[in-house]
């Protein structure tokens, strides 16, 4: 395994490390739940319906490494693509956080030492939601998410 710099975090996210960039994500699974985005207004709504690699216990991508072999269209976020994808990451997420100048909160692993209290915080997708095979994509406005924190 790759040491991860003390506080890497903190530094501007362009200064993170390939490692240190991956190790930014809280597992919280958020960012896999399908969105829609209303072209007239630009809003985009959360809905529980889970990317069908998302392992809804572990809040984790099943097949991460070869990911875009089965979503095509899943992002890949990097630093030099967040500017364009911050909108519409959860507002919780570490990524959209460090880059709007933000710490990271206190149930996030690098902070509490636990993978854990992401999930004791109430602040990831474990156990409410659903797997995109079984929801039509027409059905999907009505598993939208009033507030996603």
């Amino acid at each position: 395994m790759t040491k991860l710099r003390p506080e890497f975090w903190k530094l501007p996210l362009k200064k993170l490390t390939a490692p240190e960039w991956e190790a930014l994500c809280d597992g919280c699974g958020k960012c896999c739940l399908n969105k829609l985005e209303y072209e007239d207004t630009g809003e985009v709504v959360f809905t529980r319906v889970a990317c069908r690699l998302l392992d809804g216990e572990t809040c984790r991508c099943t097949q991460y490494d070869i990911r875009h072999q089965f979503v095509p269209e899943c992002v890949t976020l990097t630093p030099k693509t967040i500017n364009k994808i911050a909108y519409w990451m959860p507002a919780t997420c570490a990524y959209r956080l460090r880059f709007e100048g933000e710490p990271l909160p206190e149930w996030h692993y690098l902070i509490s030492g636990s993978r854990e209290t992401v999930h004791e915080a109430g602040e990831s997708v474990r156990g409410w939601t659903v797997p995109e095979f079984e929801v039509p994509e027409d059905e999907w406005d009505q598993y939208t998410i009033e507030d996603l924190s």
